[in-house]
């Protein structure tokens, strides 16, 4: 175990002091000294949970302090996300958020916190793909042959996904939009049933992860059409992107990442970032990603607020367009 310890020079930590609320001037000048809370805004067993989990383990080794995880689930993730926004801003309270967390504020006229400003960025941590996958039944095999066909019969095909205002209605939404066409949102309670009853052809199309979509791909059960990243698949490098199926403005992607609260100081901000950027490096934390269909990121706190604070834009626009609320 590395026991290394982040200290701050006597007269940078003055500066931290004279800035911090009065809430953290409290906080000594050597971190970490005791254990580091990681807020997950799930329930256990989630991908979110699962990311927190490894990079929780990792940074236990890395910084000689306990990381525990701390599973808040609620409303949506407004629960968890709001313990984290009204946390001492010592480093010693973080939030592992996913694509859910710039959707959010789309949704609901109002928070108990701001999705920006109550934050400091951290890194995106890593990605995973999502598709448009339909029945093996449905007799398109690609995107334009999905298109011509709800354009043919407005309104008759379905999409499925985990419940208004996830990212699989949220990707189906903005996919009616790129497209031009009129197919019927139907949702569900979570991602699991949704999948079951696309493979029963009980609905027409869903935009699930890689990660639980694959498996029935292989098996024949369902057809992927594109996936939508920057580049393709690869597990599956036949399917191509949805740029290349012609509909570059369907952008969903499922993205996972760490934030913490607002007046964070700026080097321990940089320090966690740095941590994580290693970590995600390491062949063992590849592997398991890999095992997940997740591509590790590690961006630095500038780049990942730059992305939050667009896809909020990007879903609130989508949102808007649909007329979509939180239920």
């Amino acid at each position: 175990m590395n026991n290394w310890k982040w200290k701050v020079a006597p007269a940078v930590a003055a500066i931290f002091v004279c800035n911090l609320p009065a809430r953290a001037q409290s906080a000594k000048t050597e971190y970490p000294n005791r254990p580091i809370r990681l807020v997950v805004p799930y329930a256990p067993g989630g991908t979110t949970d699962y990311a927190a989990r490894i990079l929780g383990s990792k940074l236990t080794d890395a910084l000689g302090q306990t990381v525990v995880v701390d599973n808040r689930p609620g409303a949506g993730s407004i629960i968890g996300s709001d313990v984290v926004a009204k946390a001492i801003p010592d480093g010693y309270t973080l939030l592992m958020v996913d694509t859910g967390f710039s959707i959010t504020p789309a949704l609901y006229a109002k928070l108990p916190f701001d999705a920006v400003k109550d934050f400091s960025a951290v890194t995106e941590a890593m990605r995973v793909s999502n598709w448009l996958i339909v029945p093996a039944a449905l007799p398109a095999r690609s995107v334009a042959d999905l298109v011509a066909l709800a354009k043919a019969k407005p309104g008759t095909l379905t999409f499925g996904s985990g419940g208004v205002g996830s990212p699989f209605h949220m990707a189906g939404e903005q996919f009616k939009l790129a497209a031009r066409i009129d197919i019927v949102h139907v949702p569900y309670k979570g991602g699991g049933p949704a999948l079951t009853d696309l493979i029963g052809g009980h609905i027409s199309l869903l935009f699930p992860t890689m990660t639980i979509a694959l498996p029935h791909v292989n098996a024949g059960r369902l057809r992927a059409l594109a996936v939508i990243a920057p580049k393709r698949a690869a597990a599956e490098p036949d399917v191509p992107t949805m740029a290349e199926a012609g509909l570059p403005a369907v952008t969903m992607t499922s993205w996972y990442g760490m934030l913490a609260p607002a007046g964070v100081p700026r080097p321990l901000i940089d320090m966690l970032s740095a941590e994580i950027r290693k970590i995600l490096a390491q062949p063992d934390v590849r592997e398991r990603l890999a095992s997940q269909f997740a591509e590790p990121v590690g961006s630095t706190p500038a780049v990942f607020a730059k992305l939050v604070a667009g896809e909020i834009v990007t879903w609130t626009a989508v949102a808007k367009a649909g007329g979509i609320k939180a239920e």
